[in-house]
């Protein structure tokens, strides 16, 4: 039995529930962190001295952190080709567009453009910077367009650890009110996306606890 912690609004929780949810792992999950609290106590720090989660158990393993060490660690674990192949230049390939995902666009989204518009007050929000993250996190949203014109997936014609560490930001990216970029193969990919139950069930969660008025 997986445990996890951290609340589910945590979109690196979600990343990580989505996965879980894809390889159809039973789980247990805890709310931790932000209005619930528990990230700073002994107990958790002991897991994960960052006190951030999420935080993993598998069965009676060693506590793991890091969203993208923990996905791998599922995928060598449970998963099969295609999604985390066999073969070390596919799968390579994979992990260079997962960590492509997770080192450039989710940087790129999460803190300058999604904390800015929901988790900062509007008073205290900068209109500038943010037109400026839209325009750079575009420009890295327009290599994934250039990727889906391709095929249908990031890395090829098959759902792989890659489209998680990716898809998982355009829920609310498509949700929040800016302007975007007509991008129309990135738009049917996250159609798609929209139609596996794991994502409907652990990405496209309400984010209102989150915002500040």
């Amino acid at each position: 039995m997986l445990k996890v912690w951290g609340r589910k609004t945590s979109s690196n929780v979600q990343a990580l529930m989505w996965c879980i949810g894809e390889l159809g792992l039973p789980f247990e999950r805890y709310d931790i962190g932000h209005k619930y609290g528990g990230n700073d106590t002994p107990e958790f720090l002991a897991m994960n001295p960052n006190g951030l989660v999420p935080v993993l158990k598998d069965n009676d393993g060693p506590a793991l952190f890091e969203t993208g060490a923990i996905l791998r660690y599922l995928s060598e674990q449970y998963a099969k080709a295609p999604f985390w192949p066999d073969d070390i230049v596919q799968r390579t390939a994979v992990d260079m567009w997962a960590e492509w995902a997770k080192v450039n666009v989710s940087p790129g989204f999460t803190a300058p453009i999604f904390w800015q518009l929901v988790r900062t007050a509007e008073k205290d929000r900068d209109p500038q910077a943010i037109a400026a993250a839209i325009k750079r996190l575009t420009a890295l949203l327009q290599i994934a367009e250039t990727r889906l014109t391709q095929h249908d997936y990031l890395v090829g014609d098959a759902f792989t650890l890659a489209d998680i560490q990716f898809g998982y930001l355009l829920y609310r990216y498509y949700d929040i009110a800016i302007e975007r970029a007509d991008l129309p193969a990135l738009q049917r990919y996250y159609q798609r996306l929209t139609q596996r139950p794991a994502y409907r069930e652990h990405v496209m969660i309400s984010y209102e606890e989150l915002r500040v008025v």
